[in-house]
């Protein structure tokens, strides 16, 4: 593995996040307290929902691709506003308004095209380049999605929309 770090490479836990969000309630992130749908507490029902992310150029959709404590406390969340900015030269991330309940969840090795949740640092990530990233305990797979770097270049700066599509 190499010294660079990224959000969810297995050595970022010891390590600082970006000075611009050192916190997670200094990234400018809001929560919404209107009432979200919920997905129902069986098992496996939460899997396939479709969660859209939107700012004012563009929106990118992500299908929840399994059933863990920590995907269903991020849909707990919903709808809530945050804000991307780039990491790495991998991904873009953005930090939720708090941390996820996410005992129980398994890790992952991502892949281009998913979206994770990273416990270390407690923000989500949109992964386009993972290459050499490798399995991490502290990687938790929320879902994929179908977008171009350019794409996803447009979530930055200003405020998206995040909320389950009905």
């Amino acid at each position: 593995m190499t010294a660079a770090l990224t959000a969810c490479s297995p050595t970022a836990a010891s390590s600082v996040p970006p000075a611009a969000s050192a916190t997670p309630t200094a990234a400018g992130v809001e929560s919404s307290s209107a009432p979200a749908p919920t997905p129902t507490d069986e098992p496996g029902q939460i899997v396939g929902t479709v969660v859209r992310f939107t700012s004012d150029r563009t929106s990118v959709d992500v299908t929840v691709g399994e059933d863990s404590p920590g995907v269903r406390d991020f849909l707990s969340l919903l709808p809530t506003e945050l804000r991307f900015e780039e990491f790495a030269g991998r991904e873009k991330i953005s930090y939720l308004p708090r941390e996820l309940v996410h005992d129980g969840s398994p890790g992952s090795d991502p892949e281009d095209g998913d979206l994770i949740y990273f416990t270390s640092w407690g923000n989500l990530g949109f992964y386009y380049d993972a290459d050499g990233i490798g399995f991490s305990d502290a990687t938790l797979h929320i879902g994929t999605y179908v977008a171009t770097e350019e794409q996803l270049s447009l979530l930055e700066g200003g405020p998206v929309t995040v909320e389950i599509v009905d």
